[in-house]
């Protein structure tokens, strides 16, 4: 197996999900985890690492930039 490598880190919830589902259309497997510098005790959505594995980090990369760029 792969080491997993840190391939973005999402905002909220909703944020990674949407990240998530974007690299598992471009046949990237990706897993998710509670940053670090998350408080276990706050209340609010919290920060999510996108993990890949590091053969696929430029793959993801290259994808998340790709799907993210605003129109124009």
């Amino acid at each position: 197996m792969n080491d997993l490598v840190q391939v973005a880190v999402a905002g909220s919830v909703t944020e990674a999900e949407e990240l998530q589902e974007l690299l598992h259309a471009a046949g990237i497997e990706c897993e998710l985890e509670t940053s670090p510098e998350h408080d276990p005790e706050a209340l609010d959505d919290p920060p999510l690492r996108l993990l890949v594995a590091a053969g696929d980090l430029q793959d993801a990369r290259d994808a998340i930039e790709a799907l993210t760029e605003p129109d124009g």
